[in-house]
């Protein structure tokens, strides 16, 4: 991987440049305020991210994506809904997750409809597996939690038993309000009369 060589983001914008891809992650640095801190791996145009920054301006909220396109969009969305306390950054998730995001800084990990990546032969690539666990272990305070959203059945399933078997994660019940907020994705789903499934699992106050 190579950092970025793309135009820089004009001044006032959301998108977060990385400078390199081995340092992690100078919070304080990017957020005005220090405060509770969620992570949304796959942000698709921004519609459920911009939103919930907009309804909690007492948390901060990075958004990543990988595609180009994507981050531009939020940046426009968060910028005219006047948020501060969303940034974008623009990089493969699972990597964010494993070295850039500083260790047990984030109270929430969003993730909402990823590829399911149906075919057996291309399961290896799914976002969620066992090692996304460990991952997500790394990153979240005691007590964080990690919301998780798809329509597929399969990979439902896998989520499931992922997480069902760590001992560090316990099931835990999504808020009626965080359900009510639908991503880009999950409003096309609907309209197509696709149910969502929905899990979740906080981290247990244990040591490290």
């Amino acid at each position: 991987m190579k950092p970025s060589t793309e135009t820089p983001p004009p001044p006032g914008s959301l998108i977060h440049r990385l400078c390199g891809i081995i340092d992690r992650l100078d919070l304080p640095q990017m957020f005005p305020q220090p405060q509770p801190l969620e992570v949304e791996l796959g942000s698709g145009d921004g519609s459920f991210l911009v939103d919930r920054a907009a309804r909690h301006p007492e948390i901060n909220l990075i958004g990543v994506e990988r595609l180009l396109g994507r981050p531009r969009k939020i940046d426009r969305k968060g910028r005219r809904a006047g948020v501060a306390n969303l940034r974008c950054v623009r990089i493969e998730a699972s990597y964010f997750l494993e070295y850039l995001l500083p260790p047990h800084s984030a109270s929430a990990i969003h993730v909402y409809f990823p590829d399911p990546w149906p075919k057996r032969k291309h399961l290896r690539r799914r976002l969620i597996n066992d090692h996304f666990v460990l991952t997500a272990r790394q990153a979240l305070a005691p007590g964080g939690v990690v919301w998780l959203r798809t329509d597929d059945p399969g990979y439902f399933a896998q989520m499931r038993t992922v997480f069902g078997k760590s001992p560090f994660f316990e099931e835990t019940q999504t808020p009626p309000d965080l359900a009510a907020s639908p991503t880009d994705f999950e409003r096309t789903f609907a309209e197509r009369g696709i149910q969502t499934l929905r899990a979740a699992y906080r981290m247990k106050y244990c040591q490290y």
